[in-house]
């Protein structure tokens, strides 16, 4: 089904490609995935600050994370996302993270594209760092762009699990709201090493479970530091991963042994 330039790290159902994903999602079999989860760069490394551990500091992800300009930025964006759409089942689901700097470049371009938006989820961080600068509002929140492919398709939706039905997401039986309340992700999730984006483990086995089944096969374009993958692999699904960085492949693998 997935024809690899380079494999990384490949088991069953946990797959590493080391590549740009441009460079490998065209080798990939049409409609292949059911659900695609991306967090791409949000183009932050540009010479701002931010706090950590209480001090301020430049904001220097990598160079993967610096913008090359609103054109080339945007032309990026859509190129993958045009590319996430062809390998997307029909009756499938893209999720998309981003702050300010990128979320509405990402929303335009799959207008664009012709997918469907049927949720904006805002992530609410309660132990957001502060905003040093005392200039405008401290950032403590991330949008996820939630569509899917066709309109006319019938998607997967685990409602049931998403009413607090499921172990792992309790939501007191009440239908579950567009803003959720989840902490920064946890140094328990850091031990093996960290990247400067990680997302919580909560986060993505919420959204795995409201939009995949057992055995499907679920693909991150930006791999990172392979919480999509972990998560995907504890709820019994398949994974496919990509990323050009390889420190952060060996971090997730690291972690897949461990789990």
């Amino acid at each position: 089904m997935i024809n690899s330039l380079k494999h990384f790290f490949k088991t069953s159902n946990f797959n590493l490609h080391y590549e740009d994903c441009l460079n490998i999602l065209p080798t990939f079999k049409e409609k292949s995935f059911n659900l695609i989860f991306a967090d791409p760069p949000y183009n932050l490394s540009n010479g701002g600050i931010s706090c950590k551990n209480g001090k301020m500091v430049l904001v220097d992800k990598g160079e993967w994370d610096k913008s090359n300009g609103f054109d080339k930025d945007f032309k990026f964006t859509y190129k993958w996302l045009f590319e996430c759409k062809r390998v997307l089942k029909d009756d499938g689901i893209i999720w998309v993270s981003g702050t300010h700097h990128s979320i509405y470049q990402v929303g335009y371009a799959m207008k664009l594209l012709g997918f469907d938006i049927i949720n904006e989820i805002i992530w609410f961080k309660p132990n957001a760092p502060p905003n040093l600068s005392c200039r405008y509002f401290a950032h403590s929140h991330e949008t996820l762009i939630c569509a899917r492919k066709i309109k006319e398709a019938r998607h997967y939706f685990d409602y049931s699990s998403m009413k607090g039905w499921d172990d792992k997401i309790s939501n007191a039986g009440k239908q579950m709201k567009s803003v959720w309340n989840i902490p920064l992700t946890p140094q328990r999730e850091k031990i093996y090493g960290k990247h400067p984006t990680q997302k919580p483990l909560e986060l993505l086995r919420r959204i795995i479970t409201a939009h995949s089944k057992e055995g499907d096969l679920i693909l991150d374009p930006f791999n990172g530091s392979g919480t999509t993958g972990i998560a995907t692999i504890e709820l019994g699904r398949k994974y496919v991963g990509i990323d050009k960085e390889k420190d952060y492949l060996k971090l997730s693998v690291k972690r897949f042994h461990a789990n």
